[in-house]
């Protein structure tokens, strides 16, 4: 009936019905967005509908199989009314919009959208026929219930060559290239002389990777004599050095270099005092690159001069010995044998390692989880670990149990947080994967929660970004969702164990960009591999246009 016929009726009666022609919705048909069925309701009321002393309230209702629900109302009133209503002209009739929003649940992908009224006129009630305004709800977001996500793994920190050096230093008086009693017993010199009888003496677990002797002298005199001085440092440091080695029956190369004049040095010694008047040193230091026009600037400064020939140079007369050598760790085979033969003999950090990257099985996986928790109580990683295996296997009560251990061990480890954060959003828990996720920057699957969390949130483009290069469900479900189907359709070809919720993507994508033939073969395709998609598949509005196909395809 439309409006005209409408305002004829409602003249000669208390109040008219009013029908779809009064009511717009967007959008139609409706969509899940972040949990929630979202719309805008532009509706009319005739001229001569509202009469003067009538309150008309308008709830939108969203039926479905076995339930309804009801939006947030308006409501509206006559001209006479004294109330805080909209109020609304008897002759003029008048506009409105509406927002309401509906929780969504999984019977409303069918569903119809009514407007049913509550109306007075006067003291008396008036009875207003409920009018079907909308229908059905798009839920392809929420088929992120049905993606798979992956947890974080903690990772071992694991090298088993690791780079060394021990550094001593041998400082000179002016002028001087000698070697002073008092400066090779010193404790530097001592323990650089150690670490050589301990590289040596533990050839498999440690290898010498060649000595470095850097000699210098410091910036003060004519430059030529201190460059044959830093060259005499050097050599007769290097010679000490080949001694050493000797002594020892090592064979390593030993690399030399002198530093005639080291301003470098200067400029950092002088940075870190407490000189009064350092400031003006480094602009001196920056102003001229000339060494003597330096050296000269500075020695006119005679109040501080002292105090940096005291304090300053003595420091930079030296040479710098170091050692370079790896530790050897055990190679994977030693670290499996290990294990087989006495598993505490073996370190943290080579036990996570076996675990995460030498085992095969799942169950040895968890063997060694297992052991290392045992053995390593304060070392949150393998409750961890364990609960991303109980977390693939879609055990969630044991996945909780190890987090909520791992989590009293290490309250802000990040594989922890997200692996929790997954979990709530798992459940549906939003507010509360947010707050463990904003704990969890740096697990390695963290960008991906993240990226499901936002399809949660409907927020589709940010979505997509997290999840961009990810070959999942998901990913491809973000992609969908931000209408980037030329990424959607390659990230779904790239998903190695594609499931059937990876078909059914397939066939929205197809409906979506008017491949016909595509959906056929992943839409049979996904029912052949869960039975209980062809239900939703007969009515997903996804499939609007293809209503034909689809029953064939179902009989």
């Amino acid at each position: 009936m439309g409006a005209v016929a409408v305002s004829a009726l409602s003249s000669c009666s208390k109040l008219g019905k009013l029908t779809a022609d009064n009511f717009t919705v967007t959008p139609t048909p409706l969509e899940a967005v972040g949990g929630q069925v979202p719309a805008t309701i532009n509706g009319t009321f005739p001229v001569k509908y509202m009469k003067k002393k009538a309150v008309v309230t308008v709830i939108p209702v969203l039926k479905y199989e076995g339930g309804e629900v009801e939006g947030q109302s308006a409501t509206f009133q006559g001209e006479k009314v004294e109330g805080n209503a909209t109020t609304v002209n008897y002759k003029v009739g008048g506009t409105y919009t509406m927002k309401t929003n509906f929780a969504y649940v999984d019977p409303m992908i069918k569903s119809d959208l009514y407007a049913r009224f509550e109306a007075k006129k006067g003291k008396k009630k008036v009875s207003i026929p409920e009018v079907k305004i909308g229908y059905g709800v798009i839920s392809t977001s929420q088929l992120l219930s049905r993606c798979n996500m992956t947890a974080a793994t903690a990772p071992d920190a694991y090298q088993r060559v690791i780079e060394q050096k021990q550094e001593a230093n041998i400082k000179f008086l002016i002028n001087q290239a000698n070697l002073r009693a008092s400066e090779l017993g010193s404790t530097s010199v001592k323990d650089l002389s150690k670490i050589l009888k301990e590289i040596n003496d533990d050839q498999e677990g440690r290898l010498l990777n060649g000595i470095e002797v850097s000699a210098y002298a410091s910036p003060d005199g004519r430059y030529s004599f201190n460059e044959k001085l830093a060259q005499k440092r050097q050599n007769v440091s290097a010679d000490y050095m080949r001694k050493e080695l000797k002594k020892l029956k090592m064979k390593a190369d030993v690399d030399t270099k002198f530093t005639a004049e080291d301003w470098e040095g200067f400029q950092e010694l002088i940075s870190k005092s407490n000189l009064q008047d350092k400031d003006v040193i480094l602009r001196v230091l920056s102003m001229y690159q000339d060494p003597e026009e330096r050296e000269q600037q500075i020695s006119n400064m005679s109040e501080v001069y002292t105090d940096i020939k005291e304090g300053i140079l003595p420091e930079l007369r030296r040479a710098r010995l170091i050692v370079n050598y790896d530790i050897i760790g055990r190679s994977d085979e030693q670290i499996v044998d290990q294990y087989k033969k006495d598993p505490s003999k073996l370190s943290v950090e080579e036990m996570v390692y076996g675990a995460n990257k030498l085992v095969k099985t799942e169950q040895e996986k968890a063997q060694w989880y297992q052991a290392i928790a045992k053995q390593y109580p304060s070392d949150y990683r393998a409750l961890n670990n364990l609960a991303q295996q109980a977390i693939a296997n879609g055990d969630v009560a044991t996945a909780k149990n190890y987090l909520e251990q791992a989590k009293k061990v290490s309250n802000r480890a990040s594989e922890v947080n997200t692996n929790l954060g997954l979990l709530a959003l798992k459940e549906g828990n939003i507010s509360a994967a947010e707050a463990f996720l904003a704990q969890g920057s740096g697990a390695n699957t963290f960008k991906e929660v993240m990226g499901n969390l936002n399809i949660a949130k409907g927020n589709y483009t940010q979505a997509a970004n997290d999840l961009a290069g990810t070959m999942t469900n998901s990913a491809a479900l973000a992609q969908i969702l931000a209408k980037d189907y030329a990424t959607a359709k390659k990230t779904l070809a790239g998903i190695k164990n594609a499931d059937a919720i990876t078909s059914y993507l397939q066939a929205v994508l197809a409906a979506r960009t008017n491949d016909a033939s595509t959906l056929a073969s992943s839409l049979k395709s996904a029912i052949q591999q869960d039975a209980t998609l062809a239900k939703r598949a007969a009515n997903d509005l996804e499939f609007a246009n293809y209503e034909s196909a689809i029953k064939s395809l179902l009989k």
